[in-house]
């Protein structure tokens, strides 16, 4: 056995709480935010717009403190999440109403996603929250940990853009305009990245707390960035 196979792994105070969070915000950002659609300031928005970037920050602050490699684990448990929470809202639309029950249209209107569009989710989520990661990773390298703030952001920028890129086309292209597809992808990946960015100090308190209560700073030198292995 080789001395970095025999060193023990390290133990975090807070990692399991940080990813209960997050996939905590996935699942409701998309299974009770996508229900409504609000309207703020003139525009007609999608209520889960405010609340999904909140994901994003959590995957900002474990790949800043634990690294890309814990942070992987962590996506794909949200996938994981996301994918049976799709299954089992299906699987109990399915199931038989009771005859004196009467509200088994509004609950499959609330919780009804067609395949297509939960299909389209779990795409952009996979490959906006890895594409974040990996972007905030890198930049941390090249900044040498400097400027988080650009890093966030800009990692959400990249992130975002990749979501909404994939999201949007895959859900509702051909039953939507074309420019409504394009316009709605626009302003809803703006609205995201903006949250992010009005974010930005908590993000800093709380990274902050982490690093100090953890003891710890992760920089993914010699990482293995393959989002297919689940190896830290």
């Amino acid at each position: 056995m080789t001395e970095a196979a025999a060193a023990p792994r390290r133990a975090y105070r807070y990692f399991d709480f940080v990813m209960a969070a997050f996939v905590t915000v996935l699942l409701c950002s998309n299974l009770i935010g996508v229900g409504k659609v609000c309207q703020i300031a003139g525009y007609s928005v999608g209520a889960g717009v405010f609340f999904f970037p909140i994901s994003y920050i959590f995957g900002d602050i474990l790949t800043e403190v634990y690294g890309y490699a814990r942070t992987r684990r962590v996506i794909w448990a949200g996938f994981a999440a996301l994918f049976f929470a799709s299954l089992m809202s299906q699987a109990v639309i399915a199931l038989p109403p009771a005859p004196d029950w009467p509200h088994q249209a509004a609950y499959a209107l609330v919780y009804g996603s067609t395949p297509r569009i939960v299909a389209a989710s779990l795409a952009a989520f996979w490959a906006g929250d890895f594409v974040n990661s990996f972007v905030l990773a890198k930049m941390k390298l090249k900044t040498e940990g400097r400027f988080l703030w650009m890093r966030t952001i800009g990692s959400t920028v990249v992130g975002q853009a990749i979501d909404s890129a994939i999201f949007y086309p895959l859900a509702f292209w051909g039953d939507w305009p074309p420019q409504l597809v394009v316009a709605v992808m626009i302003s809803n990946c703006f609205v995201k990245i903006g949250v992010e960015a009005l974010m930005t100090p908590v993000t800093y308190l709380v990274v902050g707390f982490l690093k100090r209560a953890e003891h710890e700073d992760f920089y993914d030198r010699g990482t293995d960035f393959n989002p297919f292995t689940l190896q830290t």
